[in-house]
Order: structure tokens, then C-alpha cells, then sequence
């Protein structure tokens, strides 16, 4: 029988302890083993690589806004400029860890800046970014020096947080071309996308509308960068080798300040929504252009509430926002009767002396009768007297004969020469199209059962008086007239002047050619203008309550046109001098009644103006008839 010797007791008893122990000491050296190799990989084979991202840790790169350029008038005069304002910035990666001493700095800054905890948090999550990812966000810009001083006195309190100075726009002539200007904010996401803004990064600042947006591309200027050493705190130590931002380049505009001002102070005076245009006849150069109601642009230099946005852009309020200049789409009433006119002597429907019995009324159906405004009776009359005395009966005529004709579309095809129907080409965005209404588009919304019959003769009865379906703006029809007005130029009308630097030296002219030439017979011309200058000198036109003692001669037309359930609008378009105009007028008002009440009055005023005359007071006629 096997018998155990004294000694393999205890060996059996030790060896689990040592197998043990030899188990620990193999993962201890294997521990310290990787601990010396990280360590010597990061010590040697990357210590140059780690001391440059510590020195990068303690070195920040701001972007600096560039300082936009100017806005002036013709004259030089500043419209829109920079201010500087102090704004709070906050770099997010500098604050404290989250939790409570986040919490407890983020309520100060929130009372400091008079904004919610829950503002602060929102703004520094999706605000104005001013540099790359993780670079200072604007909190709140206007702060108050006293409240300045408490934060650069209590900095310590504070980390992450500076006070710096940044740019706003000024308009220095308060409301005056506000729809113009247009404002100024941040890049958006969607923008960065797009080619025109290569280079910019989330946080600066571009035009957003008007102008500001047109020409951004001069006046944005480069922004910089300041290069700046920080300690723990995200303090500044030390101001580093920054790279100087360039300011933008000015823009002057063909607007006249004095005549902006005169215009919409006179378009104003009726309380009304409306909307002119004054624009030189023969290069199309805008010298004003106001719409009312109006709004103070400075309301853009900080964030808008949406209750704000809903004030300017709601039916009730008139939409302060919208440039009924360009946006406005309204029937023309009778300032419509001159392209007529040009389509039926162009087209042979009637003679410049042929004599037509206006016998007062017209009956277009069983059910249908049409009259003069006021059923006036107008008797024998010719194309020239037509235009004097604003003859409907006459014009009702001329639609019906188009309609008949064999170029049944003369009149839309002569209203798209002159340029209504389609965009002006002008340089501010959100242009309008408009529409001349014609058989196809009317027969394809019948189709389409989006209207409740085809095109009839009574549409082509309402066109001829620039009434039914038309829609126009009063750029459109100062740039027709205009093209009456210069024998036959339809303009580009265009409110940049030229690009230049703040020492004034011209870097680029804004010249833009014209659309095009329309061949407008001379007989056809001189009747026109004979007429519509008659209608403004001669007793008995339409605007001579207004016109009839004006020093020289000026070509003008009224207008009244009816709209679904309003007041009738009020047009005038007109040019001067008549006989070699140098300006044209288009000056609409809603809710205006006849157009020798509002709009001729507001056109004569800024006529004086601009022939440096007296200016009479803007008051009704109190005339009963177009």
C-alpha cells in the first residue's frame, strides 16, 4: 500500500498560494508594462504632437466680422452706415462642466442680459455662432455700460464669458426707403450651401432682403481673425498676430434722398396703403420708390419676435413689409388706355382721327349694359379726345373689336412689349410677374375647373380698360410709359448706381442695357402723348383739377380701378416735361376712389420737387369723375 512521506503534506498546501502569487505578479508586470509603453509613446513618439494640441488648448482663433460698407444716395449722402454695439459672447467650451456652477452662472448671465435661463441655454445651443464650431456665441447685443462694467469687474465670476463690440446697421434717415434697404442677418444652413456664400462660416452676417441682399457680395467685406492666448478659464493673457478684417465696399443708388422723402411723405398724407415709383424715362435710374404703409428698419438689428413679424406681414396691419412697388398686383384702371390704344392704331382697328359716337353706354349682352364713370356722354369724339376725357365706351369698343379681330390677342401681345406680365429685371429681389390675361390661360383654368367659364368678350372688354384679370404693379407701368415716353426703349430700371470704395473711387458702374426696343409708329405716338397730355393741361382732361396751372406741360392718365370687395384704386402714371420727358411718375393708392384724388396729387408733388417748383399742399379734388 502507497504511504505518503512526511513532506508532501505541506507542499500540497503551499503550492495554490504560490500559483497564486505568481498569477498577480504576471498581470502586475503586464500592467506596468503597457503603462510604460503608453507612456513612452506619448512622452516620445508623440510628445510633439501632443505639446502642439496643449498650445492650441491655450490659443483662440475669433473670427472678427468685417464692418459692411455703406448705402448712399445719388449724392453721396449716407442712407445706411454701422454703429457699434457691445454684445456679450459666450464660448461654451470655456464655461464650467455641467451642473450646478453652470446652472449658477448661466442664471446671472440671464438676468445681466434680461433674457430666460431657458433663452441663455436655447441661444448658446443653436445662436449666432461668430467663429468655427465651438467658438464665442453672441448672447445679447446693446448691453448697457453698467451692466459691462459688472462683468469685467466681477470676469473671475464669469468664465467663458467676454464683452466685445460688434457691428449693426444705422439708417440714418429713419423709416425713409426702408422697403429698399432690405436688412441684414445670419447665414443660414441652407445658404452656406450655395455658391454665393463660399467662404463664410455659421455666424456671419449677409444681406437677407433689398439691397443689403442684392449687393451683398460688396458690401459683406472679409471678415478677420484674432488670434488670442487664454489661460484655464478661457480668460484672455495675451493678444496674439491677428489677420485685420476688411470692411465692404459702399454702394451708392440712384435714389434721390430729398425726392424718397417727398414722395413718401406725400403718399403718407392719405393714411392709405400704396405705393410710387420715380424713375428717369430714358436709363430707367429708380430716383425714388416708397410703399405704405411703411416700417422702421432698425427692428431687424435685433431678433424679431413672431408676434412682431405677424404685425408687419398681416393683412390687418396693411403688411408693412410687402413693396407694393414690385409686389403690389392690382388692375390698372384707365392708365391701361394708352397701350390699348397703341394695339388698335398699331393694328389698324381704328384711325388716330377716326370718329367714334360715345353715346354714353354700351350693350355688351341681353343682361349687360356698360356706361361711362359718372354716365357721362361724351358724343363724337376721336382717339386724342378719347384719352383726354378717359372715354370707356370708347375703349369697350376697342376690346370688342380686338376680340373680333383676326389677331384677337393684339392687346395682350402690345401690354407684353411694353413690359407688363412678366419681372422688370430691376436689382431688388422679390419681384412679381404680374399677368395679362388672354383666352388660353382663362380656358385652361376652365379646363382645370378652377374658374367658372372661358374666356368671353366681356374679358377682352375689361382688359381694353385695364380692369377684370390684369395685374400690374406700378414699376411695370412706370417702365411702359416710360417706353412711350422715349419712343419706344422698354428700360431696365435699376436702383445701384455704382460700387465704390470708402475714399469714393468708383470700382464698378451699374449700367444695365435695356430690355428691349418696341417700334411704336409716329402717328401712333404723337396721338397717344397728344391725348394724354390734353387730359392733363386741356379743361375738361381728367387730371386738369391737379395739372391744369403746372408750368409746363406734363402727359399724365388717371385711373380708377374696381376691386372684389373694396374701394375703388386709385392710379395716375405720368410724364414730364410731355414733350421730351425726363421723368416718370406711377403712383397707385388703395382704397383711393378716383385717381385724380390720391395718386395725381401725389405725383404732382413729386414733380415739384424734382423741377425744384413750390410745393402745394396734397389734398383731394374733390372731382366726381375719372
Amino acid at each position: 500500500m502507497y504511504r505518503r512521506t512526511p513532506e508532501s503534506e505541506p507542499e500540497r498546501r503551499t503550492s495554490p498560494l504560490v500559483l497564486r502569487v505568481s498569477i498577480l505578479g504576471g498581470i502586475a508586470i503586464a500592467i506596468f508594462s503597457v503603462l510604460f509603453l503608453r507612456l513612452w509613446y506619448v512622452q516620445v513618439l508623440s510628445g510633439d504632437k501632443y505639446r502642439s494640441e496643449a498650445n492650441d488648448n491655450r490659443i483662440r482663433e475669433i473670427r472678427v466680422q468685417a464692418p459692411r460698407g455703406d448705402i448712399l444716395d445719388r449724392d453721396g449722402k449716407v442712407l445706411v452706415a454701422n454703429r457699434t454695439q457691445l454684445a456679450v459672447q459666450v464660448s461654451p467650451e470655456d464655461l464650467p462642466a455641467p451642473g450646478p456652477e453652470r446652472s449658477r452662472e448661466l442664471h446671472q448671465l440671464a438676468e445681466i442680459t434680461g433674457m430666460t435661463p431657458k433663452e441663455v441655454r436655447k441661444t448658446l445651443r443653436d445662436g449666432n455662432r461668430a467663429t468655427v464650431a465651438g467658438g464665442p456665441v453672441i448672447l445679447k447685443k446693446g448691453l448697457g455700460v453698467d451692466k459691462v462694467y459688472y462683468l469685467r469687474e466681477n470676469q473671475s465670476s464669469f468664465p467663458g464669458v467676454s464683452v466685445e463690440r460688434v457691428f449693426t446697421r444705422e439708417y440714418r434717415q429713419g423709416t425713409i426707403a426702408a422697403h429698399l434697404f432690405g436688412n441684414v442677418g445670419e447665414v443660414t444652413a441652407e445658404q452656406l450651401k450655395e455658391p454665393r456664400y463660399a467662404g463664410l462660416q455659421q455666424g456671419d452676417q449677409v444681406g437677407q432682403s433689398g439691397i443689403e441682399y442684392e449687393y451683398d457680395r460688396y458690401l459683406r467685406g472679409r471678415p478677420g481673425i484674432d488670434r488670442i492666448q487664454v489661460d484655464a478659464l478661457g480668460r484672455p493673457t495675451d493678444q496674439l498676430r491677428s489677420k485685420p478684417a476688411q470692411s465692404g465696399d459702399d454702394v451708392r443708388l440712384t435714389i434721390d434722398e430729398g425726392l424718397q422723402a417727398t414722395g413718401e411723405g406725400a403718399l403718407g398724407s392719405f393714411g392709405l396703403p400704396g405705393a410710387f415709383v420715380a424713375m428717369n424715362a430714358n436709363n430707367g435710374e429708380i430716383l425714388a420708390m416708397g410703399s405704405a404703409p411703411t416700417f422702421d428698419p432698425s427692428i431687424f438689428t435685433h431678433p424679431i419676435t413672431q408676434s412682431q413679424y405677424r404685425a408687419l406681414s398681416s393683412r390687418r396691419t396693411d403688411a408693412p413689409l410687402a413693396n407694393r412697388a414690385i409686389q403690389g398686383l392690382y388692375p390698372t384702371g384707365s392708365t391701361f388706355k394708352p397701350i390699348t390704344a397703341t394695339a388698335a392704331l398699331e393694328n389698324d382697328l381704328i384711325g388716330p382721327n377716326t370718329i367714334f359716337n360715345d353715346t354714353g353706354s354700351l350693350k355688351l349682352d341681353d343682361n349687360l349694359t356698360l356706361h361711362n364713370a359718372g354716365k357721362v356722354i361724351n358724343g363724337p369724339i376721336d382717339m386724342s379726345d378719347a384719352l383726354k376725357v378717359s372715354s370707356d365706351i370708347y375703349f369697350y369698343n376697342l376690346g370688342l373689336k380686338a376680340k373680333a379681330s383676326k389677331g384677337g390677342g393684339m392687346i395682350q401681345d402690345w401690354a407684353r412689349k411694353y413690359g407688363l406680365g412678366e419681372k422688370s429685371g430691376i436689382d431688388l429681389p422679390a419681384e412679381v410677374d404680374g399677368l395679362i390675361p388672354d383666352p388660353a390661360w382663362r380656358n385652361r383654368l376652365y379646363h382645370e375647373h378652377l374658374t367658372d367659364r372661358p374666356w368671353s368678350a366681356g374679358d377682352n372688354v375689361n382688359l381694353a380698360v385695364g380692369q377684370g384679370d390684369l395685374e400690374a404693379d406700378p414699376l411695370q407701368m412706370a417702365v411702359a410709359y416710360a417706353a412711350l415716353g422715349n419712343d419706344g426703349t422698354v428700360v431696365t430700371p435699376h436702383i445701384g448706381d455704382d460700387v465704390e470704395t470708402s475714399t469714393g473711387k468708383v470700382l464698378q458702374e451699374i449700367q444695365p442695357a435695356p430690355r428691349r426696343h418696341i417700334d411704336i409708329g409716329r402717328a401712333v405716338r404723337e396721338t397717344i402723348m397728344s391725348g394724354i397730355t390734353r387730359a392733363a393741361m386741356e379743361p375738361g382732361g381728367t387730371s386738369y383739377p391737379v395739372f391744369g396751372n403746372f408750368p409746363f406741360a406734363v402727359a399724365g392718365k388717371t385711373g380708377t380701378a374696381q376691386r372684389p370687395n373694396q374701394a375703388d384704386q386709385s392710379w395716375y402714371v405720368v410724364l414730364a416735361p410731355a414733350r421730351h420727358p425726363q421723368i416718370v411718375i406711377a403712383v397707385t393708392i388703395e382704397r383711393g376712389g378716383f385717381g385724380v384724388d390720391t395718386a395725381a396729387p401725389v405725383a404732382a408733388r413729386i414733380l415739384e420737387h424734382y423741377f425744384k417748383l413750390p410745393i402745394t399742399p396734397t389734398a383731394g379734388t374733390g372731382k366726381t369723375q375719372e
